[in-house]
């Protein structure tokens, strides 16, 4: 029987930002004022060092560290903290995997290694068993993101080949635009499998397939507008869930002009979180285009939305 997480990844999950100091080393004493917004706004639950965490651009030792903060800052609180594991070097995600379980992280996640890719369902599986084995106690879930990856492997078969081969396996973080693979999973093995979804953009046609959680960048900031697309579409009123799922697809699409991270921790900034710069490759925004984003924010209604 798979470990599975209980409770499962449901509602909302914030992928957080790794927040850096001015001259781009690790700003741990971020993570307080974090988790405080994250419990402030209805979050079950963190995934540290993710893409929106900017985890290939942190060292091991950096992602060691930031787990540990994550850990030690939200003991004793309702949320739990997911640690993202993945890398290239399989070894690396290994010693993260290991790591995180000592240090009792609800669960682990690992995407798939990206330079040398996996070139068939069979050898993904080898490589997410390899990392999950690291930390055998620790539910596991496999982060599919094809769009970065640039490994868009079948993930029905990556569940039927993995059930029997990684006693830890938990479900998929599903940041992947295929709605017809994802009904498939949520199908498979009678329902058993935890599918949190990571399309922030396509949440409520996700939701109408049967997603009950999520994991998105932009529950960072906008997590009331989410809180009420969910519960308009609980209460069946879906002109009005598909009003706000509009709205933030507009404020997605406005972050991506900017580009999305380096945008993102500005409006985190905006809601008095200071996270930092990016990290190259990432570019950070001028003072001109923070300006001129503010100002875009402001006319989109965006500082209502999220009162």
């Amino acid at each position: 029987m798979p470990l599975l997480l209980t409770p499962p990844l449901h509602g909302l999950v914030v992928p957080p930002h790794s927040p850096f100091h001015a001259d781009g080393s690790l700003n741990l004493s971020i993570v307080e004022q974090q988790a405080a917004h994250c419990l402030k706004h209805r979050i079950n639950a963190v995934f540290v060092a993710g893409s929106t965490g900017e985890s290939s651009s942190l060292t091991v030792p950096e992602r060691l560290a930031l787990t540990e903060r994550w850990v030690q800052v939200t003991r004793g609180t309702t949320l739990r903290v997911v640690v993202h594991v993945g890398s290239n070097c399989l070894d690396d995600a290994r010693a993260l995997a290991a790591h995180a379980q000592a240090q009792g992280a609800a669960a682990i996640a690992a995407l798939s290694p990206s330079y040398f890719k996996p070139g068939s369902v069979e050898a993904l599986v080898r490589c997410a068993a390899h990392v999950a084995g690291a930390a055998p106690e620790t539910p596991f879930y496999f982060y599919d993101i094809p769009a970065l990856t640039g490994v868009n492997l079948s993930m029905p078969q990556f569940l039927a080949l993995a059930h029997d081969r990684i006693p830890t396996l938990a479900g998929l973080k599903f940041t992947n635009v295929d709605l017809a693979s994802y009904q498939f999973c949520l199908r498979a093995n009678g329902g058993l499998w935890d599918l949190p979804w990571g399309v922030d953009q396509h949440l409520l046609g996700a939701v109408a397939m049967g997603a009950k959680g999520a994991v998105g960048s932009s529950y960072n900031y906008a997590a009331p507008l989410y809180h009420r697309m969910l519960a308009s579409f609980a209460a069946g009123d879906l002109p009005a869930a598909r009003e706000a799922q509009f709205q933030a697809t507009r404020l997605l699409a406005l972050m991506h002009s900017y580009g999305p991270i380096a945008a993102a921790k500005f409006t985190m900034k905006c809601l008095g979180i200071d996270v930092g710069p990016v990290r190259l490759p990432n570019e950070p925004l001028s003072p001109t285009r923070q300006s001129q984003l503010r100002a875009d924010l402001e006319e989109m209604g965006y500082f209502d939305w999220i009162a």
